[in-house]
């Protein structure tokens, strides 16, 4: 199994392995890489629906998306499509998915199955590096802050995909979430300190209304987004990647209309984070 980093900050590509058919010492490299870097990529797999759940569910839990629609009667896998009408995709703008959850997702396991002839890149971005590159005055002004995160805004009947193509597609948009964690976690794999606030889904910090909150959290945004921080993922038949949501960032680029984009998602279990 090789491993060659995708940026000088962020993912790595793992070449040499078949996830369909990995070991149990390489499931637990692929883990650790993953936790490290926030994304692998994996390229020309033979991965079918049915070695996709296996591989899931060797990794720990699967969370069943509540937004999504899912695969016939694999439940366990949400579909991500934008069709050849659609203007509007899921993902396109800078998050991490399930931070709105008590307990997010540790990550994904994306796997391409229609793609467009070209674009529907995803980009990502390291919130280690992230929190690494803010002053230390900054560091300590967010050491102890908190964060109220939350999906309704987003997901709702008159949220933001309500008012879109994607919003008729859409699954339990009567759902109400809400979730509150530190800005700054530490990884609970690597201890390493991430920056854990996001545009999609942090709506204010804690003890302060959202026009209060807004300055500091766009202070925080911009350096995470800095193009010194984040890798490319660009999508061919037979890619998998797999990401972790605390260690990043993604974006799913939207330059492909008039093209059917599907892929398919599992989203993996994760714990409980801390400061």
């Amino acid at each position: 199994m090789d491993k060659v980093a995708l940026a000088p900050k962020c993912g790595v590509e793992i070449s040499g392995v078949q996830l369909a058919q990995c070991g149990d010492a390489e499931i637990e490299a692929i883990r650790q890489a993953i936790y490290e870097h926030g994304v692998a990529v994996f390229r020309d797999q033979n991965f079918s629906p049915e070695d996709h759940i296996d591989f899931a569910q060797r990794w720990g839990g699967i969370d069943i998306n509540n937004y999504f629609p899912l695969h016939g009667d694999r439940p366990e896998i949400a579909i991500v499509r934008k069709s050849a009408e659609q203007e509007t995709n899921i993902g396109g703008g800078w998050h991490t998915d399930h931070s709105y959850d008590q307990i997010p997702a540790m990550g994904s396991i994306l796997v391409a199955r229609t793609l467009p002839p070209s674009g529907g890149d995803t980009l990502f971005a390291h919130m280690g590096a992230a929190y690494d590159s803010l002053s230390d005055e900054m560091k300590g002004k967010i050491a102890t802050l908190r964060a109220y995160h939350s999906a309704d805004h987003i997901y709702s009947p008159d949220g933001v995909y309500a008012q879109t193509d994607q919003g008729s597609e859409l699954r339990g948009q009567d759902l109400k979430t809400g979730a509150t964690h530190p800005v700054v976690i530490r990884h609970p794999r690597t201890g390493r300190k991430l920056l854990y606030v996001n545009p999609a889904f942090t709506v204010h910090l804690e003890g302060m209304t959202r026009a209060e909150s807004l300055p500091l959290l766009q202070e925080l945004y911009a350096a995470a987004m800095s193009e010194d921080i984040r890798a490319r993922v660009e999508w061919r038949e037979g890619t998998v990647t797999i990401w972790d949501n605390r260690t990043t960032w993604h974006y799913a680029l939207n330059d492909y209309h008039g093209h059917v984009r599907e892929m398919h998602r599992i989203t993996l279990s994760g714990e409980a984070l801390a400061a």
